[in-house]
C-alpha cells in the first residue's frame, strides 16, 4: 500500500504562494484520476487543482483561506480505506413548568333594581343616557329624583354604586402576532476573491485621496437614439444597453484629459498616462465584484463593445476568466443597472486614478422654457485621485461625457 502527495504547484509568474480558497474533497474520500480536489487564487484568477490518481483522502494539507507556499504538501493520497462518520448526542429540553393558580375574584351582591312599567318611559336627558349606555346600566331601573321624574346624573351614578354596572364590552383592535425572535450566528471566513476584494478596497482607501463628483445628465434622446437602432437592427445585431454609448463618450472625453486615463505608482511617485484605453468594467459574480477588462475599447462600435462587455461579464460570473482578462485596466466603469439608485461613492481601482460611476435611469420633471415636463434623467457618481487630478479638471472631464450623452450626434465626431 502506497501514499501519493499532491504538491502546490507552481502556476508562474514568479508566484511564491497561493491561496488555497476551497477544498472539494475530504479526508477518506474516494477519489479518482483527474477528478478536482482543491480550488487555488493568485491575484483574482482561480485555479483547480486536479488527482494524477486514484485512491483514498488521507489527509489535507490545509485549512480554506490559507495561504501556502508553492511545493508545500496539498493533499496526502492512499490506495484504499474506509471512513468513520460520528454522531453526536441530542440535548435535552428543559421541562415545562406549571401555571401558577388565578385566585377567584368575588363579585358583590346587590339590591334588586326597581320595576318601571315598560310603557313609562325614563325621563333623561341625551347625556344621561350615553352615561347609562357607558356603565351598562337600563335607564329604566333608575330611580329618578330630578323635576318631573327626570333622571339624573347623581340617579345613575347611585344606582351603579347600589346595583353595580354591566359596560358592554368595548371592540378591542386585534392585535399582531408578535414577531417570533430570531437568535444564531454564522461566522464565515473571509476567503479567495471576498478576501482579495476585501483587501483591495482596503488599500485604495488607505492610500487614494478620494474626491467623488456628481453631475446630471439628461438622456432623453440618447434613450430615443438607443431604442431606434435597437429597434433598426432587430435580430442582426446585439442589442445595445446604454453602457456601450457611456464607453464612447468616456473614450472621446479621454482625449482632452489625458490625466485620468492614468496609474499612480505611489511608491516611486510616477504617474503613468496610457493611449489606449482599456476600461476595466466592474461585473457582480455569484463570488463577490470583478473588473474584467475591454481592452482597446477606443477600437470598438457599439455593437462589438456591447458583444466584448457580454461575453467578459460572462467569463467573470463563470469563472472561467482569464488573469489576463482581469488585469491592466487603465479606468473603471462601474454601474448597478436599474439598482443604481440616485448617487454613490465608487471606490477607485487601485493604482487607477478615476472610476465613472452611473446611476440608474428614471423620468423626472424637469423645468424647460417655463414649462414642467418629464425627461429621462441620470446621474453620474465618479471618484478621481486628488494627488493626480484637480477637482476642476474631474468636473470638466465629466462634463464633456454630459455634453455628448446630452446630444448623442456629436458621439460619433472625429
Amino acid at each position: 500500500m502506497g501514499t501519493h502527495v499532491i504538491k502546490m504547484p507552481d502556476i508562474g509568474e514568479g508566484i511564491v504562494e497561493v491561496e488555497l480558497v476551497a477544498w472539494r474533497v475530504q479526508p477518506g474520500d474516494q477519489i479518482t484520476e483527474d477528478q478536482i480536489v482543491a480550488d487555488v487564487m493568485t491575484d483574482k484568477a482561480t485555479v483547480e487543482i486536479p488527482s494524477p490518481v486514484h485512491g483514498r483522502v488521507l489527509a489535507l494539507g490545509g485549512e480554506a483561506g490559507q495561504l501556502m507556499a508553492v511545493g508545500s504538501e496539498l493533499v496526502r493520497i492512499e490506495v484504499e480505506g474506509d471512513s468513520v462518520a460520528v454522531a453526536s448526542e441530542p440535548t435535552a429540553a428543559p421541562a415545562a413548568r406549571a401555571p401558577a393558580p388565578v385566585a377567584a375574584v368575588a363579585k358583590p351582591v346587590a339590591p334588586p333594581p326597581i320595576n318601571r312599567p315598560p310603557t313609562d318611559r325614563a325621563i333623561a336627558s341625551p347625556s344621561v343616557r350615553r352615561r347609562a349606555w357607558e356603565l351598562g346600566v337600563d335607564i329604566q331601573q333608575v330611580r329618578s329624583s330630578g323635576t318631573g321624574g327626570r333622571v339624573m346624573h347623581e340617579d345613575l351614578e347611585a344606582h351603579a354604586a347600589r346595583h353595580g354596572s354591566s359596560a358592554p364590552a368595548q371592540p378591542v383592535a386585534a392585535r399582531p402576532a408578535p414577531m417570533a425572535a430570531r437568535e444564531g450566528e454564522e461566522a464565515i471566513r473571509i476567503v479567495g476573491l471576498r478576501r482579495k476584494i476585501a483587501q483591495k478596497m482596503a488599500e485604495s482607501k488607505r492610500r487614494i485621496p478620494h474626491f467623488t463628483y456628481v453631475e446630471e445628465i439628461d438622456v432623453t434622446e440618447l434613450e430615443l437614439l438607443r431604442a431606434r437602432l435597437n429597434a433598426q437592427h432587430v435580430g442582426t445585431r446585439g442589442k445595445l444597453t446604454v453602457l456601450p454609448l457611456l464607453v464612447r463618450a468616456i473614450v472621446n472625453a479621454l482625449r482632452d484629459f489625458p490625466q485620468i486615463n492614468a496609474r499612480l505608482d505611489d511608491e516611486q511617485g510616477v504617474v503613468t498616462r496610457y493611449g489606449a484605453v482599456h476600461l476595466g468594467v466592474a461585473a457582480q459574480t455569484p463570488a463577490g465584484l470583478m473588473v474584467p477588462v475591454l481592452r482597446h475599447a477606443e477600437t470598438h462600435d457599439l455593437w462589438s463593445c456591447a458583444a466584448e462587455i457580454a461575453r467578459l461579464a460572462e467569463a467573470a460570473r463563470s469563472g472561467k476568466a482569464t488573469r489576463d482578462e482581469l488585469t491592466g485596466s487603465t479606468i473603471t466603469l462601474t454601474s448597478l443597472g436599474a439598482l443604481g439608485g440616485i448617487m454613490s461613492t465608487p471606490v477607485i481601482n487601485h493604482p487607477e486614478v478615476a472610476i465613472v460611476g452611473v446611476n440608474r435611469i428614471v423620468e423626472r420633471p424637469v423645468m424647460r422654457q417655463g414649462a414642467v415636463i418629464g425627461r429621462q434623467m441620470m446621474n453620474l457618481s465618479s471618484s478621481f485621485d486628488h494627488r493626480v487630478v484637480d477637482g476642476q479638471h474631474a468636473a470638466e472631464f465629466i462634463q464633456a461625457i454630459r455634453g455628448m450623452l446630452e446630444c448623442p450626434a456629436t458621439l460619433f465626431l472625429d
